[in-house]
């Protein structure tokens, strides 16, 4: 089992409210905008990250973070891109190859839009943190947590951080 905390659109902001859940997690994946190498450096020292750079990013992140990052972990096939869209309203950049090869989960940030959704055409489950940082339009920061377990997602929690 893997307890896994999930985040995007940071746009260079972390604070103690992040780290905290970040010391609970064994992986903390982000689904782009970062913004800024500190914050991922500061994750880094208290787990695993992985994640995708997202349309605002530099090089810096671009260097280390792929454009799509797709993995399998505890029996569950991931896919994380920044720009995805949504069931029913995919990005045209992926529509074709998600067809192709499924993940069971799949992720995308930029919205910063709060949006967990089945994909029952697909058979996946889409998770969309919206945005822990305090860039942006959206009024509340948010995150979410699950937990990977022999193929399965589940106990998922959505984790407010406050206004932005």
């Amino acid at each position: 089992m893997k307890k896994i905390l999930l985040l995007s659109d940071t746009h260079s902001f972390i604070d103690d409210q992040i780290i905290k859940f970040v010391k609970q997690a064994d992986e903390v994946w982000h689904a782009g905008d970062v913004g800024n190498i500190e914050v991922i450096k500061q994750i880094h020292k208290k787990t695993p990250v992985r994640g995708v750079y997202g349309n605002i990013d530099g090089q810096e992140i671009r260097s280390i973070f792929p454009l799509d990052n797709r993995f399998s972990l505890e029996g569950v096939k991931v896919w994380i891109t920044h720009i995805g869209g949504y069931p029913n309203r995919y990005d045209k950049r992926i529509r074709e190859d998600i067809k192709k090869h499924t993940p069971d989960l799949f992720i995308s940030g930029h919205s910063h839009i709060l949006k967990v959704m089945p994909d029952k055409k697909l058979n996946l489950l889409h998770m969309n943190p919206g945005a822990a940082g305090k860039h942006g339009f959206h009024k509340v920061r948010t995150m979410l947590r699950f937990e990977l377990d022999n193929g399965k997602i589940q106990n998922l929690e959505v984790i407010e951080l406050g206004k932005r």
